[in-house]
């Protein structure tokens, strides 16, 4: 069974994921943002005792905050979109003047990820899906027989990422959403980089950015 705990941390509420099987010790990270000793207190309280990878689905900066000091402390080796590494390698340079945030520490990921990888971490298996739009090399985790998605700023409950920031494209986003409710069942949970979880199904029959593909 699955176990999926979300924090959602930092001055942009971004969520951060543990996904584990159901009291393992050892855990993959997900986007980890922002409060890092706050990951770490949960990394403890919970048991896990190892951090088999972190996970990025892309590398804006409420994304990848706390990227660093979470390798530092447990030794994960870090995996990024292939399009998106200089951006972790450099990230403040990224940072928009006018965001009030930061400096971030910068990171030279592990390794890379294009979309079609499959990676065995913690006794799970997860597919990387290409889903850009928001950001160019923006991808999705899947965990294979889990109906699970974590759908980084793809798609959000009642909304869907962000296209005014570089990169960033509406009806190539549209396509990548149209991609995951053609390939995943209804019911399948999406975790998403922001708000809250929750499923296809229950965004394409409601969310106001997806009419077009409920015809």
């Amino acid at each position: 069974m699955l176990d999926v705990r979300m924090f959602t941390v930092g001055p942009v509420q971004e969520n951060c994921f543990f996904v584990r099987l159901a009291d393992a010790d050892t855990t993959v990270v997900v986007d980890p943002g922002d409060e890092v000793e706050r990951l770490l207190d949960a990394k403890q309280a919970l048991g896990i005792e190892t951090v088999a990878a972190i996970l990025i689905t892309h590398t804006h900066f409420d994304h990848v905050g706390a990227v660093k000091p979470l390798h530092d402390a447990t030794g994960a080796p870090v995996y990024c979109p292939v399009l998106e590494r200089d951006v972790l390698a450099d990230i403040n340079a990224y940072v928009p003047p006018s965001f009030p945030f930061g400096p971030f520490e910068s990171y030279e990921a592990d390794h890379t990820v294009t979309g079609g990888d499959v990676l065995e971490l913690a006794g799970l298996t997860f597919d990387v899906r290409f889903t850009p739009g928001h950001s160019p090399g923006h991808v999705t985790y899947s965990v294979r027989g889990e109906e699970a998605l974590l759908s980084g700023d793809v798609l959000f409950q009642n909304s869907v990422g962000r296209v005014d920031l570089p990169g960033g494209d509406w009806p190539t986003l549209l396509a990548s959403i149209e991609s995951l409710i053609s390939e995943f069942p209804a019911a399948t949970t999406v975790y998403p980089g922001h708000m809250g979880i929750t499923t296809l199904g229950a965004e394409l029959a409601n969310n106001p950015f997806l009419r077009e593909l409920a015809v």
